[in-house]
Formats: structure tokens, sequence, C-alpha cells
């Protein structure tokens, strides 16, 4: 597995790769079994497989947030060895920002809602981190999980809108026994956190209305940011814990799969 701390160094390997099959999985570290299926699916589908560690600080709308996000890269990259990953990329902040993030990309719609109505800027720093990092490796299939549902939309029209070559997967949410959903905040989460957590997922995917689910959430000792049915998904974002020690978890399910 090589690995590369820059870009120019990277884009001499992906030249010399020989195919254009190459799929992908970019990541902020902290890795977990849910990337690990990213991973797996690109060894399985793709003739090379490229994965990125960066951790984005225009997409962080609390600064508490990023500096707390957990650095575990001699792990990372033993998984991803592991794994069968080809090559890994570890970009700069100041090669992947080189315009210091005067230039941006923004969607005007889908982006302003759902976690963009309670986290400013999030989703345009996701976005040209994302077409960066694109344009940098040129795949053919780059692997998103369906946990940041609204994620996978906005960079799936974003390829589409801007005529990008490769194909955006999705992949299905991995999840604890629990029902909670892996996500690489959950180390955060103190013992009665991982108690309470798993309701999120469980609450979902009951027969109750979105404003019932919501106040249930809120009864149990989750700040709830929304819960919202639509895009035949029903949607949720709500927060554990208090201060710098807070715990933002999201999730989402297909409507099929919510009782009737």
């Amino acid at each position: 597995m090589k690995v590369f701390d820059t870009i120019d160094a990277f884009q001499v390997w992906r030249r010399a790769s020989g195919t254009d099959r190459i799929g992908f999985v970019p990541t902020m570290g902290a890795l977990h079994i849910g990337h690990q299926s990213l991973i797996e699916r690109s060894v399985t589908e793709a003739d090379q497989t490229v994965l990125s560690i960066y951790v984005n600080p225009t997409q962080f709308d609390n600064p508490d947030d990023l500096k707390k996000y957990p650095d575990r890269l001699d792990q990372d990259l033993l998984l991803a060895k592991t794994c069968g990953v080809d090559a890994v990329l570890l970009p700069r902040y100041d090669e992947i920002y080189v315009d210091g993030f005067r230039y941006a990309v923004d969607e005007r719609h889908f982006s302003k809602t759902l976690c963009g109505r309670h986290r400013e800027g999030h989703f345009t720093g996701v976005l040209t981190v994302v077409m960066k990092l694109l344009n940098i490796v040129k795949p053919h299939w780059t692997y998103f999980g369906e946990k940041d549902y609204q994620q996978f939309e906005l960079i799936q029209g974003m390829a589409h809108a801007l005529f990008l070559d490769g194909e955006i997967v999705p992949c299905p949410t991995i999840r604890e026994a629990s029902g909670l959903a892996f996500s690489s905040r959950n180390v955060h989460l103190d013992e009665a956190g991982r108690q309470l957590a798993p309701r999120l997922y469980a609450l979902l995917g009951s027969a109750s209305s979105d404003a019932e689910v919501a106040r249930q959430l809120t009864e149990l000792g989750f700040a709830v940011d929304y819960v919202v049915t639509g895009e035949a998904r029903r949607f949720a974002a709500a927060r554990l814990g208090e201060g710098v020690n807070q715990v933002r978890l999201i999730d989402n399910i297909p409507l099929k799969q919510v009782a009737r």
C-alpha cells in the first residue's frame, strides 16, 4: 500500500496506475466498520482502491467539534492495508486550499434544509472538498454511506450538474447490534449516551408522526434538531450531552422501513 502526503506525488502514481477503474473512498479518518464496508466494496469492484484521509475544516460550523475530532491515523492505515487499499492520500490544508478557500461550490436549495439549516456553511465545505478530491483522484466509482444521505444526494447532484466523470455510489448504513449507526463521533458518547443513542433509530422506525418522534426524543433527553419525512425517507438529527462533550447524531431510514 502506497501512502502519499502530497498531491503531486499521488498524481504521479495515479497517472502510472494503468487503469481507469479506480475506486475511491473519501474519509476524515477515525475509520470504523462503516468505512470498512465502503473500502471492501471498492476492492471488490475496482482494479485499484484509493482512500483519502483529510479532516476538512471548512465543513465544521463548530470549532470545538473540529478540535475534538478523533485522530487515529496509525490505526486507520493499518485497517486500510488489511482491507486491500492500494493508495492512501493524506493531503495538507495548504494544498487542498491553495486558493485560501476563495472558490467554493454552493448548492442553493437542498443544502439549506435538514443538517444545512442547523450547520451554516457545512455543505459548502463538503461539496468544495469533494469536488477537489474527485478532480485529484479521478475515480471511476466513489463510495458514500447512506447514513449521511443528504450529503450523498448533494454530491451526486453536484456530479451530475457539473458533468463530472465517474459514478457516485451509495452504500447501506452499517449499524451496531443496538441499531445505532456507526459514526466516528460515537467514541465521544459517555456510558449514559451509549445506552440512550440507539433510541434515535428505534423511534425513526416507529409509526409515530415526525412531531411525536421529536417529542419522545426530547423527553428521553435528546436535544432535537429535526425529525423530517421527505425524499422517500425519514431523517433525524439530535444531540446528546452538554457543552464541548455534546455529540450530534444523525440518521435516516427509507419510508418502507417505517412501521404502519
